[in-house]
């Protein structure tokens, strides 16, 4: 019989540092690449994000190119090449070849990227599924040397493997290039690689699109648009949206010598004035030092903080599209009839500023027998998977489309031909999982979404009433006249008046809807 000791020795022995690569090599799922299909469209995303950032970082208009290349019936190179500011040579490997490895994590401003997994995930899923590198060329002057890397990730570590690193020529002034060899499966639909780049289209109205299919099809999607998205500012955390750990370790890191200090140099919007009361309520002195602070103190103090009377953080940290931006991009890929679009001041929630936005295009080439087409976007990225457990289709599917003109059964989706674009942009969007596919379903959010939904609601709803069922009246009236001859002989068998007489009186009766129906008509120059 083994002893218990020997027992625990044995089990102590087996006990291994994992490292993060290690476990999404094994949990690839939690990061979407669940199925071919998806896989291929998360690694065109996670590299186009990279590449619309970096334009952003540089202030230049975004030049991007997507290239799809089949190499066989499950295998696929997927190439993204940007105009940014291209990658100094000595990150190129830790970007690309380590995960979270990044510089948004702990930056409170709004940007499409915030974990440092993203692009890097997608290195590791090629080196999984084709044991191939991963190709990078980046130049970051016209006069310096690109530099060519071939690199993976030494998985145990979390390290990049470097397999060549060269200089080399290339044509671009600036900018990076990414080419990725993948196992995936390319299908056309609502969850495709091309849904996303329409959708990435649209939202990024400042941006020019080239991109290529497996089928070699060459779609080009112009900006439409000069004007740079607005920068977002770092601000710093807001007392409402710390947790007490968090406290404890930024009382432990500050650079402040007193609580006053550290309270208005790590806080946005505590003054000196607001300072004092959140001390005075937790009964510690202004001078305290913050490091010298026990558990119990700091308590008291997280609580003073919840409970202080502190204005909502400012909103310069944000980029939204604009209702007018967001308009042009919706007419420029999307055939309708009208278009509305708004844009709502911001709000908060656990301390987080945040703002949504949404547009609607209704009629014209959009499909009329189904439930609308709903398109889900956060900081200017599409989320096309995961629908039903999002906060933005709980928000949709709550809301009363009836009196907006839409069909609407319980509370299902509405049906009509309508597409709903609802964009949140926020320094730190609540995902579901590091999928980031759905938004988690706080209350505030799913408020201020409803409110957004129901203000481009009431715009639509006067344009059917003006202008759709004007048209339907207009096709009744039109059926009716074609048939009034036929209708007049009818009578005229049944009642014995002729059928001349009839016919005159039928048509009177027309004439007499008609002014209703102009003044309808005439209602769209208004």
């Amino acid at each position: 019989m083994v002893k218990k000791e020997e027992v625990a020795d044995i089990l102590a022995k087996k006990q291994k540092e994992i490292s993060i690569s290690e476990f999404f090599l094994k949990n690839r799922h939690l990061l979407g690449f669940d199925n071919p299909t998806r896989a291929l469209m998360m690694v065109v995303k996670e590299a186009v994000d990279n590449a619309l950032d970096a334009c952003g970082e540089m202030k230049v208009l975004p030049e991007i190119k997507i290239e799809l290349k089949q190499i066989n019936e499950n295998r696929f190179i997927v190439a993204v090449e940007d105009n940014g500011p291209g990658i100094v040579k000595a990150q190129i490997p830790n970007i690309f070849g380590k995960l979270l490895y990044g510089s948004k994590f702990h930056s409170y401003r709004q940007n499409r990227g915030q974990q440092g997994i993203g692009i890097s995930a997608a290195v590791l899923y090629s080196q999984l599924t084709t044991g191939k590198s991963t190709k990078v060329y980046s130049r970051i002057s016209s006069k310096k040397p690109a530099h060519y890397f071939e690199l993976q990730i030494d998985t145990k570590k979390n390290e990049p493997l470097i397999l060549k690193d060269e200089e080399v020529k290339w044509e671009k002034e600036h900018g990076t290039r990414i080419e990725i060899e993948i196992e995936g499966r390319y299908l056309k639909g609502k969850q495709s690689v091309d849904e996303y780049v329409k959708q990435t289209a649209i939202v990024n109205p400042h941006a020019n699109i080239v991109y290529i299919t497996p089928e070699k099809e060459k779609t080009q999607y112009h900006r439409v648009t000069e004007e740079l998205p607005r920068e977002p500012k770092e601000i710093k955390p807001h007392p409402y949206g710390i947790e007490l750990g968090q406290l404890i370790k930024m009382l432990q890191d500050t650079r402040a010598n007193t609580l006053s200090g550290f309270l208005q140099n790590d806080f946005s919007r505590i003054g000196p004035q607001t300072a004092s009361e959140i001390c005075k309520n937790a009964k510690l002195k202004p001078n305290e030092k913050p490091k010298s602070l026990e558990h119990k103190e700091i308590e008291v103090l997280f609580k003073s903080l919840q409970e202080a009377k502190i204005m909502a953080p400012p909103s310069d940290c944000l980029s939204p599209i604009t209702a007018e931006l967001l308009e042009k991009g919706l007419r420029k890929e999307i055939q309708a009839d009208f278009y509305v679009t708004t844009s709502r001041s911001p709000s908060v929630y656990r301390g987080m500023p945040f703002i949504v936005e949404c547009g609607i295009a209704y009629g014209g080439e959009v499909d009329k027998e189904s439930q609308v087409r709903l398109m889900r976007l956060a900081n200017r990225v599409p989320l096309l998977y995961q629908q039903g457990a999002c906060a933005i289709t709980e928000a949709i599917t709550e809301t009363n489309w009836k009196p907006y003109g839409l069909q609407q059964s319980g509370s299902n989706m509405p049906a009509g031909p309508a597409v709903i674009l609802v964009h949140i942009a926020s320094v730190w969007v609540p995902f579901t999982n590091e999928a980031k596919e759905a938004i988690a379903h706080y209350d505030e959010i799913i408020k201020e979404i409803k409110l957004t939904l129901q203000e481009c609601g009431r715009k639509l709803s006067i344009y059917i009433n003006k202008h759709v069922k004007a048209a339907e009246q207009r096709e009744k009236i039109d059926l009716f006249e074609k048939y009034i001859p036929e209708l007049a002989s009818s009578l005229s068998i049944l009642t014995g008046d002729k059928r001349e007489q009839l016919q005159q009186k039928l048509q009177k009766l027309l004439q007499k809807e008609l002014p209703t129906l102009e003044a309808e008509q005439n209602g769209k120059e208004g």
